[in-house]
């Protein structure tokens, strides 16, 4: 089964008011149509549930907004993967690419054992890794 990856900023953007809510809704949507099963790193259900959090907090997002964003993403059919090889890559990636952390390198990492393109909503990951990863793609194209 064809399978792409997903980082949590595509994620939040298609829960949320962002410049790419509805490209990324329109990515969601037509994997969803294509049959493309949306794997992640378990990071991914961590960082979303935080920064869902954080928005409330911030009143970015009313209390009801928030436990709808997070009902929404609880029902969308993703593959949350805790892969052991993804670790040690994601050190590597980190490394090699001069990544502070290797939050964002977990998703690449991931893409890249999967052997599956890789969508992010993150210019400056795009920025960063594009040139030497052709199977990396940033929803704002």
């Amino acid at each position: 089964m064809p399978q792409v990856c997903v980082d949590a900023n595509l994620i939040l953007a298609s829960l949320v008011p962002d410049p790419f809510s509805q490209k990324a809704a329109r990515l969601l949507a037509q994997w969803q149509r294509q049959g493309q099963t949306l794997i992640v790193p378990t990071l991914l259900a961590f960082e979303v549930t935080a920064n869902l959090r954080r928005f409330v907090y911030t009143q970015a997002l009313t209390m009801k907004e928030g436990d709808e964003a997070l009902r929404y993403f609880l029902r969308l059919p993703i593959r949350l993967s805790a892969q052991r090889g993804i670790f040690p890559l994601a050190f590597k990636l980190a490394q090699e690419f001069n990544r502070p952390r290797a939050y964002d390198s977990t998703y690449l990492a991931l893409a890249q054992l999967r052997r599956c393109d890789f969508w992010t909503a993150d210019e400056r990951l795009y920025n960063s890794v594009s040139a030497k990863l052709s199977w990396v793609h940033f929803a704002g194209n």
